[in-house]
């Protein structure tokens, strides 16, 4: 996460980014993206800011300078660069350097518990005038982001699904029966949490809309919330941004099913697909 580094020691050094764009010639924009990873690295730029920020040890310029290369090494997702908006190009990479997922959904299942053919009903709704090869493209990216989860490696991923995207028959009643059955599968899982907000709660605390919450292995490295909009995202890395959707998350928590509880409300929902 070389951005959130170069954020991380020009706040140490107090300086705005204004001042650290004018060091490399460049705009307060482009070191906000930079710092939040949504534009590629040049290597003068980042050695100017290094020398900016006091960095002056061999081996911690080595290191960062390293980081340079590897972010510009395309990811695996980068092959999917045709189909995707760059701005959730950035999420999947966000999301593969996790190590904590926390995601509430109003709407849909999340992408990383959806079956192969409940994510092909959910694309093609959004993407109706897109030719099958492009969707077909979408879903395999959507079962590839979800491999990680079953690896020794992989995150923690938790989620609370409100009753609404449960109870929508997104693709018909077969496909919604495996979808469901398939969440009471994974909902097992030990690196996996699902609950569910019932319609019985009333109102609650994210009545805002769906976001997500991406913890990194990383110490010095802060959340980052994603909040999805109909043709964008919004990206939030700064504390007082971040605060109340922690609180919002952790209220979802308390007010939503326990695990034995949200195996119950599938279950009921599944003898009613």
């Amino acid at each position: 996460m070389l951005g959130a580094s170069l954020r991380r020691l020009r706040e140490a050094q107090g300086l705005t980014r204004d001042v650290a764009g004018f060091h490399i010639r460049a705009s307060e924009s482009k070191i906000s993206r930079m710092e939040l990873g949504r534009v590629g690295f040049k290597t003068r730029d980042v050695e100017d800011l290094l020398t900016l920020y006091g960095v002056v040890d061999d081996a911690e310029r080595r290191g960062l300078l390293e980081m340079v290369r590897e972010a510009n090494t395309p990811g695996w997702w980068h092959k999917y660069g045709e189909v995707l908006p760059n701005w959730f190009i950035t999420y999947v990479g966000l999301e593969e350097a996790a190590s904590v997922i926390r995601t509430y959904e109003v709407q849909f299942v999340p992408g990383l518990l959806q079956t192969a053919a409940y994510a092909r009903s959910v694309i093609q709704l959004g993407y109706p005038d897109a030719p099958d090869g492009e969707i077909e493209q979408r879903v395999h990216l959507r079962m590839q982001r979800q491999e990680r989860l079953t690896r020794p490696d992989g995150p923690r991923l938790w989620a609370v699904v409100d009753e609404a995207a449960l109870k929508r028959p997104i693709g018909g009643g077969g496909i919604m029966r495996e979808q469901l059955q398939h969440l009471l599968e994974v909902a097992t899982l030990p690196n996996i949490t699902l609950q569910v907000m019932p319609f019985r709660f009333g109102m609650h605390a994210a009545e805002g809309g769906a976001f997500t919450i991406l913890r990194f292995p990383e110490s010095d490295l802060s959340d980052v919330v994603y909040v999805e909009q109909l043709w964008g995202a919004l990206y939030l890395d700064k504390r007082e941004d971040i605060d109340p959707y922690l609180t919002a998350m952790e209220q979802l928590c308390v007010e939503s099913t326990t695990p034995g509880g949200t195996a119950e409300i599938l279950g009921e929902f599944l003898r009613e697909t």
